[in-house]
């Protein structure tokens, strides 16, 4: 089988969304003065790549651990969406046979060049509200994108957000090797970890086929 790194490494200096605090990691604990190591790490739940649940948006949504732990993994498709500035419903529904039998889809913008760069902040290409609603009503667990939000950086009332988590959909930022992706269906993991009325979480997504 072939196995696929979908994620960002986290770092102190990594991009994060415009106003966010960068993670930070203190070698609390020495091997050379404990015989042991261990860090402290400080970061926001939504560093790097990461899973969105209703809750990031909602006071009362869902949370991470409401979801059954196979909601986060599952069969899945790319589709590429690169050089467009809209991902409208006619383009969405053009590919229709190919994601309602499918768990996740993957939007391949081809941002995740632009990584490390101010270009990654602006200018992405993102869902129509239109497309989302629809997506919202098929069986899908939910979507992922290389880019660092699912709604445009200039948003204040988030419709891509509010239109997948009505539904309960799960969201997934910030990936990476989109390229590396067959063209066929392929099997696709975003764990989060497993804390307390989690909102969100980094993941550690893979794909493999």
């Amino acid at each position: 089988m072939t196995f696929i790194d979908l994620s960002h490494e986290i770092h102190e200096s990594m991009p994060v969304y415009p106003g966010m605090s960068q993670p930070i990691f203190e070698k609390s604990i020495q091997v050379k003065t404990h015989g042991y190591a261990e860090t402290l790490i400080s970061l926001l739940s939504h560093t790097g790549t990461h899973i969105d649940a209703p809750a990031h948006m909602h006071e009362s949504g869902k949370t991470l651990g409401s979801y059954e732990i196979n909601s986060f993994i599952g069969k899945a498709r790319m589709i590429d969406v690169q050089g467009k500035t809209d991902i409208d419903l006619n383009t969405i529904q053009s590919v229709a046979n190919q994601i309602l039998d499918i768990d996740f889809i993957i939007f391949w913008t081809g941002w995740s060049n632009f990584w490390d760069s101010e270009t990654y902040f602006k200018g992405f290409p993102t869902l129509s509200p239109e497309a989302a609603k629809w997506i919202a009503n098929t069986g899908i667990k939910g979507i992922g994108l290389d880019c660092i939000s699912a709604d445009i950086a200039e948003s204040t009332n988030f419709p891509v957000h509010q239109a997948l988590f009505s539904n309960n959909k799960l969201i997934v930022e910030n990936l990476m090797n989109l390229d590396k992706l067959p063209q066929e269906i392929f099997m696709f993991s975003c764990l989060p970890l497993k804390y307390k009325q989690a909102d969100g979480s980094p993941v550690r997504a893979i794909a493999w086929y």
